[in-house]
Protein backbone atom coordinates (compact mmCIF):
# COMPACT_ATOMS: atom_id res chain seq x y z
CA UNK A 1 0.00 0.00 0.00
CA UNK A 2 1.28 3.16 -1.04
CA UNK A 3 1.97 6.05 2.02
CA UNK A 4 1.49 9.31 0.12
CA UNK A 5 2.54 11.46 2.69
CA UNK A 6 5.56 9.80 4.14
CA UNK A 7 9.17 10.45 3.76
CA UNK A 8 11.57 7.75 4.79
CA UNK A 9 15.04 9.07 6.27
CA UNK A 10 17.23 6.64 6.06
CA UNK A 11 20.69 6.21 7.95
CA UNK A 12 17.90 8.49 10.61
CA UNK A 13 20.42 8.39 13.37
CA UNK A 14 23.34 10.42 11.08
CA UNK A 15 24.13 13.89 12.46
CA UNK A 16 22.88 15.56 8.77
CA UNK A 17 19.49 13.21 8.76
CA UNK A 18 18.31 14.04 12.31
CA UNK A 19 18.95 18.03 11.50
CA UNK A 20 16.73 17.11 8.00
CA UNK A 21 14.26 15.08 9.42
CA UNK A 22 13.10 17.52 11.99
CA UNK A 23 12.71 20.06 9.61
CA UNK A 24 10.54 17.64 7.10
CA UNK A 25 8.54 17.17 10.65
CA UNK A 26 8.01 20.48 11.24
CA UNK A 27 6.97 21.08 7.82
CA UNK A 28 4.32 18.42 8.04
CA UNK A 29 6.06 15.66 6.41
CA UNK A 30 4.94 12.32 8.12
CA UNK A 31 8.84 11.29 8.82
CA UNK A 32 10.13 7.96 9.27
CA UNK A 33 13.59 7.45 10.88
CA UNK A 34 14.97 4.00 9.01
CA UNK A 35 18.38 2.51 10.45
CA UNK A 36 20.00 -0.25 12.41
CA UNK A 37 19.75 0.61 16.16
CA UNK A 38 16.23 0.79 17.41
CA UNK A 39 17.11 2.58 20.83
CA UNK A 40 19.31 5.46 18.47
CA UNK A 41 16.24 5.32 16.57
CA UNK A 42 13.63 6.50 18.99
CA UNK A 43 15.82 8.65 20.46
CA UNK A 44 16.45 10.48 17.16
CA UNK A 45 12.34 10.09 16.99
CA UNK A 46 12.20 11.69 20.23
CA UNK A 47 14.40 14.59 19.32
CA UNK A 48 13.07 15.41 15.85
CA UNK A 49 9.72 14.82 15.69
CA UNK A 50 9.38 12.15 13.41
CA UNK A 51 6.41 9.68 13.73
CA UNK A 52 7.88 6.32 13.39
CA UNK A 53 10.85 4.42 13.41
CA UNK A 54 11.62 1.15 11.38
CA UNK A 55 14.76 -0.84 12.27
CA UNK A 56 16.50 -2.68 9.90
CA UNK A 57 19.70 -4.20 8.97
CA UNK A 58 21.04 -3.39 5.91
CA UNK A 59 20.46 -1.46 2.62
CA UNK A 60 19.19 -4.51 1.26
CA UNK A 61 16.81 -4.91 3.90
CA UNK A 62 16.20 -1.06 3.36
CA UNK A 63 15.00 -2.15 -0.46
CA UNK A 64 13.03 -4.71 0.60
CA UNK A 65 10.94 -2.73 3.30
CA UNK A 66 10.84 0.43 0.38
CA UNK A 67 9.10 -2.31 -2.10
CA UNK A 68 6.27 -3.38 0.56
CA UNK A 69 5.28 0.00 2.38
CA UNK A 70 6.11 2.45 -0.82
CA UNK A 71 6.53 5.36 1.28
CA UNK A 72 6.30 8.79 -0.96
CA UNK A 73 9.92 9.85 -0.66
CA UNK A 74 13.08 7.81 0.09
CA UNK A 75 15.60 10.45 1.73
CA UNK A 76 19.13 8.37 1.40
CA UNK A 77 22.01 9.21 4.03
CA UNK A 78 23.40 5.97 3.94
CA UNK A 79 27.37 5.79 2.31
CA UNK A 80 29.27 4.79 0.68
CA UNK A 81 26.58 5.98 -1.56
CA UNK A 82 28.45 4.09 -4.63
CA UNK A 83 27.50 1.02 -3.16
CA UNK A 84 23.66 1.90 -1.48
CA UNK A 85 22.55 4.58 -4.20
CA UNK A 86 21.34 2.74 -7.11
CA UNK A 87 20.08 -0.38 -5.12
CA UNK A 88 17.69 1.92 -2.99
CA UNK A 89 16.82 4.04 -6.00
CA UNK A 90 15.91 1.14 -7.89
CA UNK A 91 14.08 0.16 -5.28
CA UNK A 92 12.00 2.90 -4.96
CA UNK A 93 10.70 2.84 -8.73
CA UNK A 94 7.67 2.65 -9.63
CA UNK A 95 6.12 3.81 -7.03
CA UNK A 96 8.81 6.51 -4.96
CA UNK A 97 10.80 9.05 -5.26
CA UNK A 98 14.21 9.49 -4.09
CA UNK A 99 16.71 12.25 -2.66
CA UNK A 100 20.39 11.40 -1.60
CA UNK A 101 23.31 13.50 -0.65
CA UNK A 102 25.73 11.80 -2.81
CA UNK A 103 28.85 13.53 -4.28
CA UNK A 104 30.47 11.22 -6.24
CA UNK A 105 30.65 10.04 -10.06
CA UNK A 106 29.73 6.33 -9.89
CA UNK A 107 26.36 6.85 -7.60
CA UNK A 108 25.55 10.07 -9.31
CA UNK A 109 26.13 8.26 -12.93
CA UNK A 110 23.71 5.34 -11.50
CA UNK A 111 21.11 7.58 -10.66
CA UNK A 112 20.93 9.46 -14.14
CA UNK A 113 20.60 6.58 -15.94
CA UNK A 114 17.40 5.86 -14.46
CA UNK A 115 15.91 8.87 -16.08
CA UNK A 116 13.88 7.55 -18.63
CA UNK A 117 12.25 5.40 -16.20
CA UNK A 118 11.67 8.06 -13.63
CA UNK A 119 10.11 9.80 -16.42
CA UNK A 120 7.71 7.06 -17.46
CA UNK A 121 6.58 6.94 -14.17
CA UNK A 122 6.32 10.33 -12.55
CA UNK A 123 9.13 10.10 -10.22
CA UNK A 124 12.11 12.21 -8.95
CA UNK A 125 15.12 10.76 -8.66
CA UNK A 126 17.34 13.55 -7.24
CA UNK A 127 21.65 12.99 -6.04
CA UNK A 128 23.82 15.05 -4.74
CA UNK A 129 21.24 17.28 -2.54
CA UNK A 130 23.62 18.62 -0.65
CA UNK A 131 26.85 21.39 -0.50
CA UNK A 132 28.60 18.65 -2.47
CA UNK A 133 27.00 19.13 -5.69
CA UNK A 134 24.40 22.02 -5.55
CA UNK A 135 27.49 24.37 -4.11
CA UNK A 136 29.01 24.30 -7.85
CA UNK A 137 25.56 23.17 -9.66
CA UNK A 138 24.33 26.74 -9.11
CA UNK A 139 27.03 29.05 -9.78
CA UNK A 140 27.46 27.34 -12.94
CA UNK A 141 23.48 27.41 -13.83
CA UNK A 142 23.43 31.30 -12.87
CA UNK A 143 26.49 31.92 -15.72
CA UNK A 144 25.43 29.22 -18.31
CA UNK A 145 21.48 30.15 -18.42
CA UNK A 146 20.29 31.48 -21.89
CA UNK A 147 23.52 31.49 -23.03
CA UNK A 148 25.69 29.14 -25.71
CA UNK A 149 28.19 26.56 -24.28
CA UNK A 150 31.50 27.50 -22.97
CA UNK A 151 34.56 26.21 -24.15
CA UNK A 152 36.13 26.05 -20.81
CA UNK A 153 34.59 25.47 -17.65
CA UNK A 154 36.15 25.33 -14.36
CA UNK A 155 34.19 24.18 -10.58
CA UNK A 156 35.89 24.82 -7.24
CA UNK A 157 34.31 23.59 -3.83
CA UNK A 158 35.56 25.57 -0.34
CA UNK A 159 33.28 23.76 2.15
CA UNK A 160 33.73 24.92 5.81
CA UNK A 161 31.87 22.93 8.54
CA UNK A 162 32.56 22.66 12.58
CA UNK A 163 33.26 19.19 13.13
CA UNK A 164 32.32 17.61 16.24
CA UNK A 165 34.22 15.47 18.66
CA UNK A 166 33.64 11.62 18.24
CA UNK A 167 34.75 8.82 15.52
CA UNK A 168 34.46 9.11 12.43
CA UNK A 169 31.96 6.11 11.89
CA UNK A 170 31.83 3.82 9.26
CA UNK A 171 29.90 5.09 6.70
CA UNK A 172 32.15 7.90 6.30
CA UNK A 173 35.53 6.07 6.45
CA UNK A 174 33.91 3.71 3.29
CA UNK A 175 33.41 6.86 1.27
CA UNK A 176 36.70 8.35 1.99
CA UNK A 177 38.44 5.16 0.78
CA UNK A 178 36.28 4.82 -2.22
CA UNK A 179 37.30 8.35 -3.04
CA UNK A 180 40.79 7.70 -2.68
CA UNK A 181 40.91 4.47 -4.07
CA UNK A 182 39.66 5.40 -7.56
CA UNK A 183 41.68 8.11 -10.04
CA UNK A 184 40.72 11.57 -10.94
CA UNK A 185 38.49 12.62 -13.68
CA UNK A 186 37.83 15.61 -16.08
CA UNK A 187 36.36 16.18 -19.12
CA UNK A 188 38.85 16.76 -22.06
CA UNK A 189 37.35 17.01 -25.57
CA UNK A 190 33.73 16.18 -24.31
CA UNK A 191 34.59 13.06 -22.80
CA UNK A 192 35.31 12.04 -19.06
CA UNK A 193 39.13 11.38 -18.55
CA UNK A 194 41.32 10.17 -16.10
CA UNK A 195 43.16 13.25 -14.24
CA UNK A 196 45.37 12.65 -10.76
CA UNK A 197 43.77 13.56 -7.68
CA UNK A 198 44.41 17.23 -6.48
CA UNK A 199 45.96 17.75 -10.28
CA UNK A 200 45.38 21.12 -11.84
CA UNK A 201 45.19 23.26 -8.46
CA UNK A 202 45.28 26.34 -8.30
CA UNK A 203 45.66 29.11 -5.77
CA UNK A 204 41.62 30.50 -5.40
CA UNK A 205 40.98 33.91 -3.47
CA UNK A 206 37.45 33.62 -1.82
CA UNK A 207 35.12 36.82 -1.81
CA UNK A 208 35.67 36.86 2.24
CA UNK A 209 39.89 37.46 1.17
CA UNK A 210 40.76 34.51 2.22
CA UNK A 211 42.89 31.90 -0.09
CA UNK A 212 42.65 28.41 0.17
CA UNK A 213 43.89 25.65 -2.82
CA UNK A 214 41.99 23.12 -4.93
CA UNK A 215 42.80 20.11 -6.88
CA UNK A 216 40.64 18.17 -9.08
CA UNK A 217 38.79 14.93 -7.94
CA UNK A 218 36.60 12.92 -9.01
CA UNK A 219 33.18 13.93 -8.04
CA UNK A 220 29.64 14.61 -9.07
CA UNK A 221 30.12 18.14 -9.26
CA UNK A 222 31.91 17.08 -12.70
CA UNK A 223 29.40 15.37 -14.24
CA UNK A 224 26.73 18.12 -13.17
CA UNK A 225 28.94 20.69 -14.77
CA UNK A 226 29.22 18.74 -18.24
CA UNK A 227 25.38 18.55 -17.83
CA UNK A 228 25.15 22.24 -17.30
CA UNK A 229 27.22 23.61 -19.41
CA UNK A 230 28.14 21.42 -22.19
CA UNK A 231 31.88 22.82 -22.34
CA UNK A 232 34.50 20.49 -23.96
CA UNK A 233 36.81 21.32 -21.44
CA UNK A 234 35.61 20.83 -17.89
CA UNK A 235 37.65 20.71 -14.23
CA UNK A 236 36.22 20.13 -11.02
CA UNK A 237 38.09 20.73 -7.67
CA UNK A 238 38.04 21.06 -4.13
CA UNK A 239 39.83 22.36 -0.96
CA UNK A 240 38.75 18.48 0.70
CA UNK A 241 42.21 16.58 -1.56
CA UNK A 242 45.61 16.95 -1.35
CA UNK A 243 47.23 19.65 -3.70
CA UNK A 244 51.05 19.51 -2.44
CA UNK A 245 53.66 17.52 -5.13
CA UNK A 246 54.72 14.90 -2.39
CA UNK A 247 51.23 14.10 -1.14
CA UNK A 248 50.11 13.28 -4.85
CA UNK A 249 52.97 11.51 -5.81
CA UNK A 250 51.90 8.86 -2.85
CA UNK A 251 48.40 8.42 -3.94
CA UNK A 252 48.96 5.96 -7.18
CA UNK A 253 51.02 3.61 -4.20
CA UNK A 254 48.13 4.15 -2.00
CA UNK A 255 45.18 3.44 -4.78
CA UNK A 256 47.72 -0.17 -5.64
CA UNK A 257 47.76 -0.96 -1.83
CA UNK A 258 44.00 -0.09 -1.42
CA UNK A 259 42.43 -2.64 -4.26
CA UNK A 260 44.22 -5.23 -1.70
CA UNK A 261 41.17 -6.59 -0.27
CA UNK A 262 42.67 -7.20 3.25
CA UNK A 263 44.65 -3.84 3.21
CA UNK A 264 41.30 -1.86 2.17
CA UNK A 265 39.77 -3.57 4.78
CA UNK A 266 41.95 -2.76 7.54
CA UNK A 267 42.57 1.02 6.45
CA UNK A 268 38.53 0.89 6.56
CA UNK A 269 38.25 0.09 10.03
CA UNK A 270 41.48 2.01 11.49
CA UNK A 271 40.07 5.27 9.89
CA UNK A 272 36.15 4.27 10.66
CA UNK A 273 37.15 3.81 14.98
CA UNK A 274 39.79 7.51 14.56
CA UNK A 275 38.96 10.01 16.88
CA UNK A 276 37.78 13.20 15.74
CA UNK A 277 38.48 16.74 18.26
CA UNK A 278 36.21 19.17 18.05
CA UNK A 279 36.24 21.54 15.61
CA UNK A 280 35.06 24.97 14.65
CA UNK A 281 34.58 25.96 11.21
CA UNK A 282 37.06 27.19 9.03
CA UNK A 283 36.00 30.27 7.69
CA UNK A 284 32.39 31.31 8.32
CA UNK A 285 31.15 30.74 5.19
CA UNK A 286 31.45 27.91 2.47
CA UNK A 287 31.68 28.54 -0.81
CA UNK A 288 31.24 27.21 -4.13
CA UNK A 289 32.51 28.56 -7.60
CA UNK A 290 32.13 28.80 -11.02
CA UNK A 291 34.17 30.15 -14.19
CA UNK A 292 33.50 29.61 -17.31
CA UNK A 293 35.27 31.27 -20.85
CA UNK A 294 33.38 31.17 -24.19
CA UNK A 295 34.36 30.58 -27.60
CA UNK A 296 34.76 34.56 -28.17
CA UNK A 297 37.10 34.83 -25.37
CA UNK A 298 34.72 36.40 -22.95
CA UNK A 299 34.99 35.03 -19.47
CA UNK A 300 33.06 34.94 -15.90
CA UNK A 301 32.38 33.82 -12.17
CA UNK A 302 29.65 33.45 -9.87
CA UNK A 303 29.61 32.12 -6.57
CA UNK A 304 27.74 30.67 -4.16
CA UNK A 305 27.59 31.56 -0.36
CA UNK A 306 26.38 29.41 2.34
CA UNK A 307 27.11 28.82 6.21
CA UNK A 308 28.23 25.44 7.81
CA UNK A 309 28.43 22.91 4.65
CA UNK A 310 26.14 20.42 6.91
CA UNK A 311 24.15 22.64 7.84
CA UNK A 312 23.56 24.00 3.87
CA UNK A 313 23.21 20.29 3.15
CA UNK A 314 20.22 19.28 5.79
CA UNK A 315 18.46 22.09 4.55
CA UNK A 316 18.61 21.64 1.19
CA UNK A 317 17.97 17.93 1.58
CA UNK A 318 14.63 18.65 3.53
CA UNK A 319 13.19 21.72 0.97
CA UNK A 320 14.18 19.08 -1.71
CA UNK A 321 11.94 16.06 0.07
CA UNK A 322 9.39 18.58 0.54
CA UNK A 323 9.20 20.17 -2.83
CA UNK A 324 8.86 16.29 -4.28
CA UNK A 325 5.97 15.36 -2.20
CA UNK A 326 4.38 18.76 -2.42
CA UNK A 327 4.29 18.21 -6.42
CA UNK A 328 6.99 21.23 -7.17
CA UNK A 329 9.60 19.19 -8.42
CA UNK A 330 10.21 17.60 -12.54
CA UNK A 331 9.73 13.97 -13.18
CA UNK A 332 13.43 12.23 -14.01
CA UNK A 333 16.47 11.54 -12.27
CA UNK A 334 19.52 14.18 -12.35
CA UNK A 335 20.92 16.70 -9.66
CA UNK A 336 18.93 19.32 -7.50
CA UNK A 337 19.29 22.92 -9.69
CA UNK A 338 17.76 20.76 -12.63
CA UNK A 339 15.02 19.09 -11.25
CA UNK A 340 14.10 21.48 -8.10
CA UNK A 341 15.35 25.07 -9.73
CA UNK A 342 17.42 27.44 -9.11
CA UNK A 343 15.87 29.01 -5.92
CA UNK A 344 16.30 25.74 -4.15
CA UNK A 345 19.75 27.83 -2.78
CA UNK A 346 17.75 30.81 -1.50
CA UNK A 347 15.31 28.62 0.28
CA UNK A 348 17.83 26.43 1.82
CA UNK A 349 19.59 29.46 2.82
CA UNK A 350 22.07 30.28 0.55
CA UNK A 351 23.29 32.94 -1.84
CA UNK A 352 24.29 33.04 -5.31
CA UNK A 353 25.46 36.26 -7.38
CA UNK A 354 27.74 36.68 -10.50
CA UNK A 355 31.19 38.54 -9.78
Amino acid sequence: MEQLDEVWVLGGTGRIAKRAAAMLAKNGARTVLVGRNAVRLDEAAAETGAAETLSVDDPTAMADAIRRQRPAVVVNTVGPFATTSQTLAEACLPTTSYVDIANDMTSAAAIIELDETARRHGRTLVTGAGFGVVGTEAPLTLLCDGRPAPARVRVDSAASLAIPAGTLGQAMSDTLIDMFSTSGRHVVDGRFASAPIGSSSRSLTLPDGSTVMTGAWPSADLIAAHRVSGAPEIVAATTEVPTGRVARAALPMARAALRVRGLRRLATRGLATMRLRERPMTRADSWGHASAEWPDGQTQDAWLRAGDANDFTARVLAEAALRILHGHASPGAGTPIRLLGADLVETAGGEVYLS
